[in-house]
């Protein structure tokens, strides 16, 4: 079955979505994801996201906190556009409906959190599901738009692209994907393809992240010719709770954060 659409998006996670929602009105979208719609690295994000919202914050603040964290290794161009990025991007997210949480107090400012590396209070959280919240509000506000369309359990298998007489990548036309029910292999035609598949953590036995970070994106992305950078950068939170007969659980960042002490 070959499936044509203006724009393929691969993976459901933040990403992807928010991606779906911006060029929703340029388009058709189609979003491949690989489980159920919701089953993302993003869903099983706990602590919440980083930003200067605070008045008592700044950019220079945030920017100087990441760039000691990162030991000499961050680019530091990469690291201002994110910090100065970062507060419009959580208005857009609040606009699509996220509900961070608010202290119980008046005035009822967002309730901030401090984690890891964090000198001042600037994480933003929807209690302790911050992850699960924003792909609820994502979801809903995708459902509402009717030229995009989620094909569940579907993995991406490889991008279709077209190279020259020297066997050069050329452009990319769509990819093959794998409907997991049935085993059948759909052709997806894309005047754009966009890769939102997540990391590869799941590469190591012990980590924090979910069974779905394969890297299946990071593959195909490579076989179809484009260089792959900075691999050894696998984020694991350091504190779980370990079960020598279940999956690992991750304890979020943000129990530190607040002075919990785990023995």
């Amino acid at each position: 079955m070959e499936i044509k659409t203006d724009f393929l998006i691969i993976g459901s996670g933040i990403a992807g979505l928010s991606l779906a929602i911006k060029v929703a009105g340029l388009g058709s979208v189609a979003i491949v994801t690989k489980k159920e719609k919701s089953e993302s690295n993003t869903n099983y994000a706990q602590g919440g996201i980083a930003a200067v919202t605070d008045k008592t914050d700044s950019f220079e603040e945030h920017i100087n906190d990441t760039l000691d964290c990162g030991a000499g290794l961050c680019n530091r161009d990469v690291v201002e556009f994110v910090v100065r990025e970062a507060p419009p991007r959580i208005q857009e997210l609040i606009a699509w409906g996220v509900n961070f949480t608010k202290s119980e107090a008046p005035p009822h400012l967002y309730d901030l959190g401090q984690e890891g590396g964090h000198h001042r209070r600037r994480v933003l959280h929807a209690k302790d599901l911050t992850g699960r919240e924003i792909e609820r509000a994502l979801h809903e506000k995708v459902a509402a738009l009717s030229n995009v369309r989620i094909y569940e359990n579907h993995i991406g298998i490889d991008l279709i692209i077209r190279k020259d007489a020297q066997g050069r990548t050329i452009n990319c036309l769509g990819a093959y994907v794998l409907d997991i029910h049935n085993g059948d292999i759909h052709t997806y035609r894309a005047k754009y393809t966009i890769l939102s598949t997540g990391g590869a953590g799941k590469v190591y036995l012990i980590t924090t992240n979910p069974d779905i970070a394969t890297g299946d994106g990071i593959a195909m992305a490579y076989r179809a010719g484009a260089k792959v950078a900075n691999m050894e950068f696998i984020q694991f939170h350091p504190t779980c709770l370990f079960h020598p007969e279940a999956k690992a659980f991750l304890i979020s960042e943000a129990v530190r954060g607040e002075g919990g002490i785990l023995k």
